[in-house]
C-alpha cells in the first residue's frame, strides 16, 4: 500500500538514470533558477513526482541548512530511491558545478575586471529571476484554488519580500498556521460529503 498519494503512480527510477539526470542538472544549470529546471525536469518532463511533493521538498530544502537545490537533489533521491537515491543525486548535482565553478573562477580571476563579464553575469542572474517566476507561476496554477492557502503566500511574500523580515522565521512561524488551516480544510471537505 502506498505512503504517499503520488506514490502509486510512480515510475521506478534507476539509480543510473538518477545519476546522469542530475549530473546534467547540475552541469547546465546556474544560480536561483535550479529549482526551475528541475521542476521543468523531474515534475514536467520525466514525470517522476508531482506538483505536491515538488513543492514539500521545495519547503524542506529551504528551511534546513544548505544550498537549497541540494537540499531538492536530496528530497527527490529520498522519494524515489531512498538513501542511496539521495546520495546519487547529491553527487549528480554537486561533483559537475564543483568543476563549472573552479573552471569559471579561474576565467573570472584574469577576465572578471572587463564589463563585458559584469554584464553577462547580469543578465544571468535576471534569466535565474525569470525561470523561478516562471516556475512558480505553472506551479501555482496546477494547485486547488483555496483562499487561505493564497492569503499564507501572500503574507509570507510581503513579509519577505516587501517588509524584509527573515525568511527563516517568517516560513517558521506560517507553518503551524498553514498546518492548521489545511487540517480545518480537510475537515470541511469530509463534513462536506
Amino acid at each position: 500500500m502506498p505512503s504517499e498519494p503520488g506514490e502509486a503512480n510512480r515510475p521506478a527510477v534507476g539509480l543510473m538514470r538518477l545519476l546522469v539526470t542530475f549530473v546534467r542538472l547540475g552541469t547546465m544549470t546556474f544560480g536561483g533558477s535550479l529549482q526551475s529546471w528541475i521542476h521543468r525536469e523531474v515534475v514536467e518532463r520525466l514525470g517522476w513526482i508531482d506538483d505536491r511533493e515538488f513543492l514539500a521538498g521545495m519547503a524542506v530544502s529551504r528551511i534546513v541548512p544548505g544550498a537549497n537545490a541540494v537540499n531538492v537533489a536530496v528530497y527527490i533521491g529520498l522519494t524515489l530511491r531512498g538513501g542511496l537515491g539521495a546520495a546519487v543525486a547529491v553527487l549528480g548535482m554537486i561533483v559537475p558545478a564543483f568543476c563549472v565553478i573552479l573552471c569559471l573562477g579561474y576565467l573570472y580571476r584574469g577576465y572578471g575586471h572587463l564589463g563585458a563579464v559584469h554584464f553577462v553575469l547580469a543578465g544571468l542572474a535576471a534569466a535565474g529571476v525569470g525561470a523561478t517566476f516562471t516556475m512558480g507561476i505553472k506551479v501555482a496554477q496546477r494547485l486547488p484554488r483555496d483562499g487561505r492557502t493564497a492569503l499564507v503566500a501572500v503574507a509570507v511574500f510581503v513579509l519577505v519580500g516587501v517588509v524584509h523580515l527573515p525568511m527563516i522565521p517568517v516560513v517558521l512561524a506560517a507553518m503551524p498556521l498553514s498546518f492548521g488551516l489545511a487540517y480545518l480544510g480537510d475537515r470541511e471537505a469530509g463534513h462536506g460529503r
